[in-house]
């Protein structure tokens, strides 16, 4: 079966901005805070739902997100039980016949950190947010990454690594955004964390 695995990741302890998060724009069954999650992307688009399928039936994990467009399909899946959770990849590994090494390496495509964000931007980024809100002399951070898959990863290990708000991520589509606001010193730290999680993730070159 001629699948290409995009993205493919495992979210070991979802953190509360996170998991809030998500449940702002999941049309499924919201995942909530502590959880492990797996997330993947795959093309054609349609056949996210042969992924939905071999996991459901054989996992106890819960549908958060499953998005079909005609090039890119997204399933985001979470469960209390880490272990459902890994069981969750393996079979669709295993039925697919692919290993984790086939999904697309992820890279960082740019960032950009802003200080003292003024009283008219923080308006701005504020009206677009499904998140926290980002206060006027803050710093804002952000992040993109290809695929866009990865930026949910990256969000919830900035969040693990320092206190920020998360104002938004967009983990759907040709690029994943990430969008973080607090003090200069706390976006430093969250940017470092964000990066290295996706440095830290192989996979099959992903040429710029």
């Amino acid at each position: 079966m001629a699948i290409d695995l995009r993205c493919f990741t495992y979210i070991d302890i979802l953190q509360p901005q996170t998991a809030g998060f998500l449940g702002t724009v999941s049309q499924g069954y919201h995942p909530l805070r502590d959880q492990a999650a797996l997330y993947i992307e795959v093309s054609p688009g349609m056949d996210i739902n042969i992924v939905s399928d071999i996991a459901l039936k054989r996992t106890t994990c819960t549908p958060g997100m499953q998005i079909v467009e005609r090039r890119f399909g997204v399933l985001e899946l979470h469960d209390y039980d880490q272990g459902q959770v890994r069981a969750a990849a393996e079979e669709i590994l295993e039925t697919l016949d692919l290993k984790v090494s086939d999904r697309l390496k992820p890279r960082v495509v740019s960032e950009e950190t802003i200080t003292g964000v003024t009283g008219y931007h923080s308006q701005i980024v504020n009206r677009m947010r499904h998140g926290n809100f980002i206060d006027e002399g803050n710093t804002l951070y952000v992040l993109e990454v290809h695929p866009a898959g990865y930026a949910l990863i990256a969000t919830n290990e900035a969040e693990k690594a320092a206190n920020i708000d998360v104002l938004e991520f967009r983990a759907v589509g040709a690029f994943g955004r990430i969008y973080l606001g607090g003090t200069e010193e706390e976006i430093a730290q969250a940017a470092r964390a964000a990066v290295a999680a996706i440095e830290a993730i192989d996979g099959r070159p992903n040429p710029a």
